[in-house]
């Protein structure tokens, strides 16, 4: 008798023979590990959201280098997966299936990756935002990672729990607020939370880069070899961020740290040369930081 599990993951597999979502699948081999990008799918945003308020001349013109419309952006959602053998780790769990019809991909993403959501030990947050926390529960509102343990940094979990903030947050992003409490409430008991500076799970130390959202957690993985560092939305995405990292970004909660954020986060990958990954980084998510001109670059990694 079929399972309320394998009939959404049936459902997932049929809606792939219509429309593949688009499977980024880089990966980087760290001594006994793997970290895996898998596609939670895109992102469909006005093109206000990221360039309202900037100048609009220097704008255009790193947009007409990138080939981006500046009505409409439609960024990539990566997802890393970190397997070693005994532990298969989500770094952020996407969409779901409730904010927006491009997105929520991932289960398809993971059966391509051959992992079965069963599989997953951990699942730990950068953020949650809804592209990040809603693929937190499945289309029963059951858990989406039933058998994993789930992370997130103290200070954002504190921040969307509060009742306070889905009246403080603003009514563009208040949904935003209702929806991560909802699915914080019913997944309470499975958390566990952390701070910045600590390890943690073995080889995977919480950096602190607040600004996105208040608690928001990058994570550095060392795990033999050069580390990588998973920036999630602190660098937002491989173009304007990169270019102009100073400029503030309106997808940012707090505009002037984010971008004191970015900017000191960027100064560091560039100089250590340490690989970084992007939730929202086009090219596959994965790359480096090199400095060109006045500002940045993002130069994909070529492996």
């Amino acid at each position: 008798m079929p399972t309320r599990r394998t009939m959404l993951r049936s459902a997932a597999a049929f809606g792939a023979t219509l429309a593949l979502p688009r499977f980024a699948l880089s990966e980087i081999a760290m001594g006994g590990a793997t970290l895996t990008i898998v596609s939670d799918g895109n992102l469909v945003l006005p093109g206000s959201m990221i360039g309202a308020g900037l100048p609009e001349e220097e704008l255009a013109g790193i947009l007409a280098e990138y080939g981006l419309s500046r009505d409409r952006m439609e960024p990539p959602c990566n997802v890393t997966l970190l397997r070693d053998g005994t532990n298969t780790v989500l770094f952020d769990v996407g969409a779901g299936s409730h904010f927006m019809p491009s997105a929520g991909k991932l289960l398809t993403s993971l059966d391509a990756a051959g992992v079965a959501p069963e599989e997953i030990t951990h699942v730990v947050f950068t953020h949650a935002h809804p592209d990040h926390l809603w693929g937190l529960l499945d289309d029963f509102d059951d858990p989406m990672f039933p058998d994993a343990a789930h992370y997130m940094g103290r200070t954002e979990w504190d921040y969307w729990w509060n009742p306070e903030t889905v009246e403080t947050i603003g009514a563009e992003r208040a949904s935003f607020a209702a929806g991560a409490k909802r699915r914080m409430e019913a997944m309470e008991d499975r958390f566990e939370f952390f701070d910045d500076g600590e390890e943690v799970l073995p080889g995977v130390a919480a950096v602190a880069t607040h600004g996105h959202t208040p608690g928001h957690m990058s994570f550095e993985i060392n795990r033999g070899g050069d580390p990588v560092m998973i920036v999630g939305d602190a660098i937002g995405n491989h173009h304007i961020a990169f270019r102009r990292p100073g400029w503030l970004a309106g997808s940012d909660q707090d505009a002037e740290t984010g971008a004191a954020t970015r900017a000191a986060l960027i100064d560091r990958v560039a100089q250590d040369r340490t690989m970084l990954i992007g939730f929202h980084f086009g090219e596959g998510g994965i790359g480096r930081a090199e400095r060109g001109g006045d500002g940045f670059r993002f130069v994909p990694d070529a492996g």
